[in-house]
């Protein structure tokens, strides 16, 4: 019982004391060493700090190092090119001001599921999305529900293919590809759009006679740049990633012979295991060299926008890292078995359950989807294959569910991303928190239960 309560206790002060700022890569090493201690296993301490906390953190970063690389290169040079500002542009000034909210949303999802990292969107968009509302006079507070529903639900955990992180760590667990059930994603994806911009909009309805507001802070000045690429421009590289990823892995990946992965030398890893890393990879690779090249002349300097984009990939990859170690040093002490069966018997004849509540919850402690995600799967996620296998559901459903859970929880309001988006807005928990509690957390969690309870009739 005493390691249960260290469990609990360890968890509950990376909650708490993230929220108040402390870095998780500092957090995750000492209260994981601390929950050894109450478990009873500190004389182990330095072994199971070298051994398992330092080698699962590791190998998570040697894994998925090149994709949060590459994909924050990718996400700057569209920055620096004003690609994703052309976008945004193009996308809200086409629907217009009728259209303010499915605008912005729908700017802000094109970008995060081509690969745009959640944090530069908001960037991108903010500006654009401010100018719109205080054009129309809405209230400016609704601006960042509007860019949390675009960038932090369903394009990042839902819709098939897309680039985000969360849709790729469930494969290496599940053998399964970045296209995971694409039938239930775009269901669910478009159930969490559609019920997001009707809060929204209700929300903007009943409060319109507030107008825009005054005295805000971060107010943001529209420069007028001709130096800007044509929207087909900005447009190619996120194609080529979304395009370039799905012919990889459906068609390029399959038939190359990699019968050498089964040797020693490999790690006797199965080819599933990697088709969408290694996809990824290539595909990123490719949009990295259009970018550059479509837009050449407009780049400042090309090698210090990579070299900013290689420098912001590092803390929120080893913030993860550190979270997986974390995660599997808990898992590796004696006192998680009553944790894990604790879990798994929320409802022991429904895995599918069980796994959605295992992944919202540590999301939502660790204040991170990905955090969250990469915790429960490095402690269960072999134990959730083999349930896949024992009651015959498709491990395509366990991908996905998986992540659509891990956006969902994770938005309370001591998630970074949500702090980084307010304080992009200059806005407070107090003016806008409620609704992004709704359109990220409260609308994903109802659709993705929803979900859960249609398959688990299906099965």
């Amino acid at each position: 019982m005493e390691g249960v309560i260290g469990i609990l206790l360890s968890l509950g002060l990376l909650m708490y004391l993230a929220y108040r700022g402390i870095s998780v890569i500092i957090l995750a090493p000492v209260l994981a060493m601390l929950a050894v201690v109450i478990a009873g296993e500190g004389g182990q301490m330095l072994g199971i700090y070298t051994q398992i906390f330092m080698t699962k953190m590791g190998s998570f970063a040697i894994k998925y190092f090149p994709i949060f690389l590459l994909g924050a290169i990718f996400g700057k040079l569209m920055e620096d090119s004003g690609s994703a500002k052309v976008i945004a542009h193009s996308i809200i000034s086409g629907l217009g001001m009728k259209h303010a909210s499915l605008a912005i949303v729908l700017a802000c999802g094109l970008l995060t599921y081509g690969g745009v990292s959640a944090f530069v969107v908001a960037f991108a968009v903010y500006p654009l999305a401010a100018a719109m509302f205080r054009e129309a006079n809405l209230p400016k507070r609704f601006v960042p529900a509007c860019i949390a529903l675009g960038a932090f639900t369903f394009t990042m955990t839902c819709l098939p293919g897309t680039s985000q992180i969360h849709n790729i760590i469930p494969t290496s667990y599940f053998g399964t590809t970045m296209y995971a059930a694409p039938v239930i994603g775009l269901a669910a994806g478009l159930a969490m759009m559609l019920g997001g911009l009707w809060w929204i909009n209700k929300r903007i309805k009943s409060h319109q006679a507030e107008g825009y507001g005054d005295n805000h802070s971060n107010e943001p000045v529209i420069l007028k740049d001709h130096n800007l690429p044509s929207i087909w421009v900005a447009l190619a590289p996120i194609l080529i990633v979304v395009v370039a990823n799905f012919l990889l892995q459906k068609m390029v990946i399959p038939s190359w012979d990699t019968t050498y992965l089964a040797t020693d030398k490999f790690g006797n890893t199965p080819v599933n295991k990697l088709t969408a890393i290694w996809s990824m990879i290539m595909a990123l690779i490719m949009a990295i060299i259009t970018v550059v090249a479509l837009n050449w002349s407009k780049f400042a300097d090309v090698n210090g926008s990579m070299t900013k984009g290689a420098m912001g990939s590092m803390l929120p990859t080893f913030n993860t890292a550190s979270e997986v170690g974390y995660g599997g040093t808990i898992a590796s002490l004696g006192a998680f078995v009553l944790v894990r069966e604790a879990v798994i018997n929320i409802s022991p004849e429904n895995p599918l359950v069980s796994e959605v509540v295992a992944v919202n919850v540590l999301a939502g402690i660790t204040g991170s989807a990905s955090g969250g995600l990469t915790i429960a799967l490095e402690a269960l996620g072999t134990t959730y294959a083999d349930l896949a296998v024992q009651f015959n559901i498709n491990p395509e459903w366990m991908h996905r569910l998986a992540s659509m859970a891990s956006g969902g929880f994770d938005s309370l309001p001591h998630n970074g991303a949500v702090i980084t988006l307010l304080t992009i807005c200059g806005l407070s928990h107090k003016q806008s928190y409620k609704d992004i509690f709704m359109v990220s957390l409260a609308i994903p969690v109802t659709v993705t239960a929803i979900t859960v309870a249609v398959l688990s009739f299906i099965f």
